[in-house]
């Protein structure tokens, strides 16, 4: 019996995820500060107790009995990190990703998202919401986490993205009898046509809908930001989701397509690269929140990639910037996301330089990737280092609100209690409190 015993636990340790250092009893996080990112300023010092999955209390006047320590020295710590569009399960870095649809099966594309799934929580980011895969690998990502079969985020997925024939969402430049598709992989037309798109992403688990309102980049459409619903199929999309207890998000770069969605009530608008004052004004009067993927437009196109692709890339690139600023100075609210996959996993956090670059402050900046996403995407026990809130934590060398890029270049990474990444120069579990 023993021996049996000690085969079948050998067994189970076989299956924790690499790299994770799983807690037992209560975890006591230390570091010099911590950052207060309602307030916009730094807590010294920060003791944080954890029991489980959640904090239980921050800077007692007493440890708890028999607790363990993760010393962090002098680290800052912050909330986990929220990343509001990513692509777990695709990467258009790869040559050829054109033609992924037609020559890959999703179970490749499920073992990819697996694997950029560990990348991105050990850069820090905790949590993420998807926008758009194949063949619903997102929702299978995301039960495999929770399960704790793979390391990984926190996912929010959406499944198919919902769109017209032939538009962003559809797979374009195949001869016809190719890869046609319909409401179930999300390619809808007319308002009844949407609503069953909706219903059959909610019927496969996801926890938020993508609609596509416009053109794209990386399509083999002429455009990049024509209008492709009308407000009609777009506010039967928003309502259908919102009985079914679903918020949408609206990938969109041109100003009609942008108004449109706002005015149709989606909850945030994914891009926004060409949005107007109009756009703004809208924005701030519905409290939508613009998700603005700044860094993706950096990262240049590859050879390989189309000529149409390439030109479009270049068009919206040279124009995101000046728009994009003056929708952050007219104080539209802003939640963090990266189009992760236009460009290598686990670069997310390059986000916040380029956000910051175009007028953002760095507290403005994290804010957008804690409690500002955590609010967007409709939970409230995330964002902030507080009792009672998930035991989602990163620690990084050096001062953020100085300078922001030090969140590319995360030491430490706790998502409900379990450490996935510690610094060499961390004491973790390191003795007993008496």
């Amino acid at each position: 019996m023993n021996r049996l015993r000690h085969l079948l636990c050998c067994a189970l340790v076989g299956l924790l995820p690499s790299g994770a250092q799983a807690a037992s009893g209560t975890v006591v996080v230390k570091a010099n500060r911590m950052l207060d990112v309602a307030r916009g300023q730094y807590v010294q010092p920060a003791v944080l107790v954890v029991e489980g999955d959640r904090i239980t209390a921050v800077n007692p006047a007493r440890l708890p009995a028999g607790a363990r320590v993760v010393d962090l020295g002098a680290m800052t710590l912050l909330p986990g990190l929220i990343d509001l569009h990513t692509h777990l399960s695709l990467d258009t870095t790869e040559p050829d990703w054109i033609h992924i649809p037609v020559t890959e099966p999703v179970t490749e594309s499920a073992l990819r998202g697996a694997l950029n799934a560990g990348k991105t929580l050990r850069a820090g980011f905790t949590t993420v919401r998807e926008a758009s895969c194949y063949g619903f690998t997102d929702v299978a990502l995301m039960r495999a986490v929770e399960r704790g079969w793979v390391e990984g985020p926190r996912i929010f997925a959406v499944g198919y993205a919902v769109g017209s024939t032939g538009g962003h969402a559809d797979t374009t430049g195949f001869i016809p009898g190719v890869l046609e598709l319909g409401p179930q992989q999300g390619i809808a037309d007319g308002p009844d046509e949407v609503v069953k798109a909706v219903r059959y992403q909610a019927k496969h688990g996801v926890r938020a809908i993508k609609l596509m309102a416009t053109a794209g980049v990386a399509s083999l459409e002429a455009s990049a930001s024509a209008p492709q619903y009308s407000e009609a199929e777009m506010r039967a999309l928003v309502e259908e989701a919102g009985r079914l207890g679903l918020r949408v998000m609206a990938h969109a770069h041109g100003a009609e397509g942008i108004l449109t969605a706002v005015r149709a009530g989606v909850a945030s608008i994914e891009h926004g690269t060409l949005i107007d004052e109009e756009g703004v004004r809208l924005m701030k009067a519905r409290g939508t929140f613009l998700v603005p993927t700044v860094y993706t437009w950096s990262v240049p196109s590859l050879p390989s990639d189309p000529p149409l692709i390439r030109e479009k890339t270049a068009r919206i690139a040279a124009a995101a910037g000046e728009h994009l600023a003056a929708a952050f100075r007219a104080g539209v609210r802003v939640g963090f996301g990266t189009d992760a996959g236009t460009f290598p996993h686990g670069q997310n956090a390059r986000e916040f330089a380029a956000m910051v670059k175009l007028g953002l402050s760095p507290v403005q900046a994290i804010r957008a990737a804690t409690v500002d996403a955590a609010e967007l995407l409709g939970v409230d026990d995330r964002g902030v280092l507080a009792p009672g809130k998930l035991a989602d934590l990163v620690a990084v060398e050096g001062d953020p609100l100085a300078d922001v890029t030090c969140l590319e270049r995360v030491s430490f990474v706790m998502k409900g209690g379990v450490v996935y990444l510690k610094a060499p120069s961390a004491t973790a579990f390191a003795g007993e409190q008496r």
